[in-house]
């Protein structure tokens, strides 16, 4: 894998000497445009180069004068935390007007403003990349006006553009998320939590109108992340005839016990001949057709407030860092591009492309060809609809297929955010397939004292906003009860077992696997998903709980921070948990923008503790007065918290003074983030599909008999795609004395939290730069887009 040192490509090398960088932010806010901001210009005065704000958008660059200000490291300071666009947005007439864009060329010469970073939604990229096609005429126009000099049109013949989307709809096709996406989710499922215990009491229907304008992204997310009944998109209208299936849905399932109904309502959906659905219309046919209480909330302007979640800043500031190295890297004829996400991974495409993608998808739906719009949304898109469709409607006994199989689900480890929403698709999905469900209480130690019962697709309904595992989980290990559980096996007669849980569960599954030897009774289907907050699991980059428990981190971190404001210089030292896994100390402290976090996979000794403290000296001396370290539980037998804590403050003395905070249990507890209900609810129903599967492969001779290695597997999310691996496989990759993988991804966002708190380290940026195509730059399977 390692490539010779000469082909790679290092950040600390790339030279912005004697380049001129603007930044602005156009069109609707999100959440999460100041974390890019902040990091193009960090990023951008690190290399060398001259960084300017444009205010107001492209009004500002129209009107010039002070709205076009250069930046500097402190400016950007605290803002990473703040919703909103700090250096404001706002809808611009005169830029598409000739003159506008005249008058905007001529304030960015007289800077020798040449690269642009604009942030913005697909109407904002598209006059970028017209002004971009003008860019020469419009010099030439100025030198003919005598606005500027001959040699001008030479010295700053070619203007660079990249894009970053922002906006909360999620609507640009070319991209798996964009900007403020996540926290606007995050907005959603705080207000449907809040509003099912209000239903719930009174046994009312609530019909909630999300934003989107003609995109369903939100509506069918959150849709997901809560399981409501109904949910209305403009690329999917309903059948013909909707009005009567969606009642006798809602009154099936009041009679089933349920208390409340929740309908979502995208504002743009229509039905199939584009009239105009709306979330009145919607309360009136339920009143009407089953007299029950119904209320309408529109959630409104809400969506677009509010803090960036922590997935929305780790997004913004690595599109950043991705938008200058393109801007680095752009030569005159290079397309102009966007930098995005794919899976796990940034990516470049062209912006045009991914524009008229974008507009197809309209196309598309004015006529009335509602299946390729789905298609062209993208596979992340097309993955959520297909879930939602499997876990919300539940088929009639008759219709259901009868597999004769018993599939066992359990929750193993320490309990994590998500759990339950993966227990709640799985029962779904198994029952959908024809199995018969049994969930087992209290992991493996439940298995052996037999504590096991069927589970029905009723008794799963509301789970997936529960945070904890409320099937009980324990940490026991298989190998010492093995030959009782192979009785309970044989005595409930189970074909496949789901675990669910963190590391243990693979050492778990190890141990059954080993077992398969003596009890045949484990020469079945296994399946293992990875689930908890210190994502320390080999075979895959995040696990089910860890957003959660980086969105605690960080928002502890945002109020630890505040509450220094007003007083005297102050740094904090606070421990995360995470085992010996660093995980949620390093990308925890690039969310939250902490001046060093120590792990254990990255060394440290007394020099290192030194020269941190000589770094927030110097900060100290500048505008900025609060500092953030964070510590990783394990990351030192040594230094500890307390040692780091008093080593601070004696150093710092008469600087700065110091505080520590542990973080403890608040990081495993709460309701799961919308990130983590959806990973949960994907990944479980592609492990159930991926279980009937081999159930039907393995069955001969009247039995269910799987003893090969890739019947024992473990699903995980790489890059781009979700992956089966066999639980042998990961042997090799893992480090099973400190419980972690020997490789993992997140340590090359390492060097980009320390660039950010302004240290001098060596980045490799080898593997970012390729550009890539639309349509069909997505590998086949790429279910990566599952995560979100």
């Amino acid at each position: 894998m390692a490539e010779p040192d000469s082909k790679k490509i290092f950040f600390e090398n790339l030279s912005g000497a004697g380049k001129a960088i603007a930044v602005l932010t156009s069109g609707g806010d999100a959440q999460g445009m100041n974390a890019a901001v902040r990091a193009v210009v960090r990023m951008g005065l690190y290399v060398g180069a001259k960084v300017y704000f444009i205010h107001e958008g492209y009004q500002g660059m129209v009107d010039g004068g002070d709205n076009i200000r250069e930046a500097k490291w402190e400016s950007v300071s605290s803002m990473l935390q703040v919703g909103g666009t700090v250096i404001g947005s706002a809808r611009c007439k005169d830029f598409r007007s000739h003159e506008g864009r005249l008058k905007a060329a001529h304030n960015l010469v007289q800077r020798g403003i040449t690269n642009l970073c604009v942030i913005g939604g697909d109407g904002s990229l598209t006059g970028a990349n017209l002004f971009r096609e003008e860019w020469s005429g419009l010099l030439t126009e100025l030198v003919e006006q005598g606005l500027i000099e001959a040699d001008a049109v030479q010295k700053y013949s070619a203007l660079h553009i990249v894009g970053m989307v922002g906006s909360i709809d999620n609507d640009f096709c070319g991209t798996d998320m964009t900007i403020g996406t996540d926290s606007a989710l995050h907005r959603i499922i705080e207000v449907v939590d809040a509003i099912m215990t209000t239903a719930q009491s009174h046994q009312r229907t609530f019909v909630l109108e999300v934003m989107g304008r003609h995109c369903g992204y939100l509506a069918l997310v959150s849709a997901l992340a809560c399981g409501a009944d109904w949910v209305l998109i403009p690329e999917m209208p309903p059948e013909d005839g909707w009005e009567a299936k969606m009642c006798q849905k809602l009154s099936a399932t009041r009679s089933r016990g349920t208390r409340l109904n929740i309908i979502i309502v995208a504002e743009g959906a229509i039905d199939r001949h584009g009239k105009p659905i709306t979330s009145s219309f919607v309360k009136d046919l339920v009143v009407k057709n089953l007299g029950f209480d119904t209320r309408v909330t529109i959630l409104g302007h809400v969506q677009r407030g509010g803090t960036p979640s922590a997935f929305d800043r780790i997004l913004a500031s690595r599109m950043g860092v991705e938008a200058i190295l393109a801007l680095l890297e752009t030569t005159a004829n290079t397309p102009a591009c966007v930098v995005s996400l794919c899976g796990n991974q940034s990516v470049r495409v062209p912006l045009m492309e991914c524009v008229q993608t974008t507009q197809e998808v309209q196309k598309a739906m004015d006529q009335k060809r509602f299946e390729e719009a789905v298609k062209l949304r993208g596979r992340s898109f097309e993955n959520n609809l297909r879930t939602y469709k499997l876990l919300a409607h539940r088929k009639p006994e008759s219709e259901l297929p009868v597999s004769n199989f018993n599939v066992a689900v359990l929750n193993v480890g320490a309990p994590a955010a998500g759990m339950n929403a993966a227990v709640r698709s799985a029962v779904r999905v198994g029952i959908s397939e024809g199995h018969k469900m049994f969930a087992v209480s209290d992991g493996f130690e439940g298995f052996y004292k037999g504590q096991i019962k069927e589970i029905k697709w009723g008794d799963v309904g509301g789970w997936t906003g529960q945070g904890g595992s409320l099937l009980g989980t324990k940490r026991t290990l298989p190998a010492k009860h093995v030959e009782k559980i192979a009785e309970q096996m044989r005595k409930h007669s189970i074909n496949a077992l789901l675990v669910i849980g963190g590391f243990e569960a693979l050492e778990c599954l190890l141990q059954l696997y080993e077992a398969r030897g003596t009890f045949e009774e484990f020469c079945i289907p296994m399946c293992m998903l990875p689930a908890t907050i210190s994502n320390n699991v080999p075979g895959t980059d995040l696990t089910i709980g860890a957003d959660t428990a980086l969105n605690a981190i960080v928002e502890t971190c945002d109020r630890i921070k505040q509450s220094a404001s007003g007083t005297k210089r102050r740094v904090f030292i606070i421990e995360t948990m995470g085992g010996y896994c660093g995980y949620l100390a390093t990308v925890g402290g690039l969310a939250a923008g902490a001046d060093a976090a120590y792990i254990y996979e990255e060394p440290f000794d007394i020099r290192d503790l030194q020269a941190n403290v000589e770094h927030l000296t110097e900060k100290m001396k500048t505008s900025i007065q609060r500092g953030l370290v964070l510590r990783n539980e394990n990351s030192n037998v040594n230094y500890t918290t307390d040692f780091i804590y008093q080593l601070y403050t004696e150093e710092g003395r008469g600087v700065f003074d110091c505080r520590k905070n542990v973080l403890g249990h608040m990081q495993q507890g709460g309701a799961p983030s919308p990130f983590d209900r959806n990973f949960g609810t994907k990944i479980s129903a592609k492990a159930m599909q991926w279980l009937s599967q081999k159930l039907v492969e393995t069955y001969r001779k009247g039995r269910v008999f799987a003893n090969t290695e890739d019947s024992c597997c473990l699903l995980g999310m790489h890059a781009r795609a979700l992956v089966f691996q066999p639980v042998v496989e990961l042997k090799d990759q893992t480090d099973f004395v400190h419980r972690i993988p020997k490789e993992q991804w997140w340590l090359k966002l390492r060097p980009l939290m320390k660039i950010l708190a302004k240290y001098k380290t060596s980045y490799d940026v080898s593997d970012s730069g390729q550009v890539e195509h639309v349509i069909h730059s997505r590998p086949k399977d790429s279910d990566a887009s599952v995560a979100m």
